[in-house]
């Protein structure tokens, strides 16, 4: 598949991701966030960073830049969308996924290996693992608290939309979610880096390179 990785001014994960993207077999592409559209490819990614220097809130500059109308029509469509870390705060602010990234609990920046669960493996990112799969992947943010209303997130909770929890809670996300799906299964929200845990050499392991090689299999939540 050709996947475009979106560059924001502030983006520091996009070289990543396209590494990412081609160490799971597929063919890797920049996209740049003026761009009016999305060159042909198959899937996009919306990496980590800051981006626009998460002037005024997280991701909140970003959902305006002209790559995003093209991004949000794609994925109502049915494109797959990962949104990683500033990604996830993008597709909230975007509102392709509900809820918000707000501070951590401690009031600190973290960086750690961080143990998930895999709770929703019917994704177009996430069904090369097991149901329930224990991974490890890289988890870095300032702002990786994800919080919603009481309703949201038994709505959350009720349709299958937690994609993945963390083991233990680094941040103070409510109910522990450290990742979530749209309806239809096609975008994910993900606060850890699976693009950093890709080959033995660099990182914890391997465990994220699943987020990768799930695209083109079958197992969306709609079918």
């Amino acid at each position: 598949m050709k996947i475009g990785v979106v560059t924001f001014p502030g983006s520091l994960d996009d070289v990543d991701a396209r590494r990412a993207a081609r160490l799971a077999g597929h063919e890797a592409v920049a996209l740049w966030h003026g761009d009016h559209d999305l060159g042909g490819v198959d899937a996009v990614i919306l990496p980590g960073g800051f981006s626009y220097g998460d002037y005024l809130r997280c991701g909140a500059i970003a959902r305006f830049a002209p790559v995003m109308q093209e991004v949000v029509d794609a994925a109502r469509g049915g494109m797959p969308v990962l949104g990683i870390c500033n990604g996830f705060q993008i597709l909230c602010e975007s509102h392709l996924l509900p809820g918000a990234l707000i501070r951590n609990d401690h009031r600190k920046f973290g960086c750690l290996d961080q143990r998930l669960v895999i709770e929703n493996n019917r994704t177009s990112w996430t069904s090369a693992y097991a149901d329930g799969q224990e991974v490890t992947i890289v988890l870095k943010n300032g702002e990786g608290s994800f919080v919603a209303d009481e309703k949201t997130l038994d709505m959350l909770e009720a349709e299958g939309r937690v994609v993945a929890r963390y083991v233990g809670n680094p941040n103070g996300s409510q109910r522990a979610i450290a990742g979530i799906t749209n309806e239809a299964g096609n975008v994910v929200g993900l606060m850890p880096h699976p693009e950093h845990a890709v080959e033995d050499l660099c990182g914890p392991g391997t465990d994220g390179l699943g987020f990768f090689t799930s695209l083109g299999a079958v197992g969306l939540l709609s079918a």
